[in-house]
């Protein structure tokens, strides 16, 4: 079955050895420097520089724009999905929980948000998807408001430390 690892940047090294990624989507600041693990190529390693912010004009910050939502969107359908995607940001709760959402989305399309969300919570009761990515996310996969909608049910997650990476199914594992 294919997954998602959803980590904090601190853990990527970890979580890329240990699950045995070969993919990653890094959604982080234009100015944080790190260091792409090295079983990850440059080719399949995607980096959208944006802040973790809900809304744009928030003085030189970047926020999420609809460019960075196609970019991982296309990065997931070019995922052969072999090995797990592994996607992270900063605190590994809010920016990384969106792609993941958005990822498994754009790859079944015939799920319910719902359904993915409850299994996004279930997974991590620290996530909290950025807004703003869930909402261009949403749009730009057709979802008619019930992406949000469903992002929105499932409430904020609890307060977080950035140390606590998870594992989001792409399916349904009852619905194959």
């Amino acid at each position: 079955m294919s997954f998602i690892i959803v980590s904090p940047l601190s853990r990527i090294a970890e979580m890329a050895v240990r699950h045995k990624a070969r993919d990653m989507i890094s959604l982080i600041a234009k100015e944080q420097a790190f260091h792409r693990p090295g079983v990850i190529a440059a080719d399949r390693h995607l980096t959208l520089a944006m802040n973790d912010i809900a809304f744009k004009g928030t003085g030189g910050l970047v926020a999420p724009d609809e460019t960075h939502v196609r970019g991982l969107i296309d990065f997931a359908a070019s995922w052969r999905q072999e090995t797990p995607l592994l996607i992270h940001c900063w605190m590994g709760v809010s920016r990384s929980p969106a792609a993941a959402l958005i990822a498994a989305l754009s790859l079944a399309p015939e799920q319910s948000e719902e359904g993915l969300a409850r299994r996004l919570r279930t997974a991590s009761p620290f996530a909290t998807p950025n807004a703003r990515l869930i909402e261009i996310g949403d749009t730009l996969l057709n979802r008619g408001g019930r992406l949000v909608s469903a992002v929105r049910a499932i409430g904020r997650g609890a307060d977080a430390d950035g140390n606590a990476p998870f594992v989001l199914t792409i399916r349904d594992s009852a619905c194959g």
